[in-house]
């Protein structure tokens, strides 16, 4: 279960982050999840809240999922990811290895597989919000 180890890292940055801005306790976090990583969101949830630690104790974790859009390097088309037009199978080892979606998928416009993945990858901090240690 690659959440969890997801989670620590979410959790540990934000920890970096409230000590680098001076934050006595972390509010709310906003993690930007991208589609292609097809994080399960209630497990990724669970983790966080289990793994809090003393400056994240009454955080609030919002997940913001952040659609998967291509561009064609071929004829420069743009389109958004659409899960329901591959397998399953297929679906899932897009998951594992992004880099592996052109294998599966084509551009709609002139059907070459040689586009550039816009967004959608990774999950990383969007905001964090908290108290000053002063206040």
């Amino acid at each position: 279960m690659h959440e969890w180890a997801l989670a620590e890292g979410v959790v540990s940055t934000a920890d970096k982050l409230a000590e680098e801005e001076g934050l006595a306790q972390v509010l709310e976090v906003i993690v930007k999840i991208g589609e292609l990583q097809q994080v399960d969101h209630e497990i990724f949830k669970f983790a966080l809240e289990q793994l809090r630690t003393n400056k994240t104790a009454d955080a609030k974790f919002i997940l913001e999922t952040v659609p998967a859009t291509f561009t064609c390097k071929a004829c420069g088309e743009k389109w958004r990811f659409n899960a329901e037009e591959i397998s399953k199978e297929n679906n899932e080892a897009i998951h594992f290895l992004p880099e592996v979606a052109h294998i599966y998928i084509q551009c709609p416009k002139c059907k070459s597989p040689d586009f550039e993945i816009v967004e959608g990858r990774g999950v990383w901090l969007g905001h964090i919000k908290g108290t000053k240690e002063d206040d």
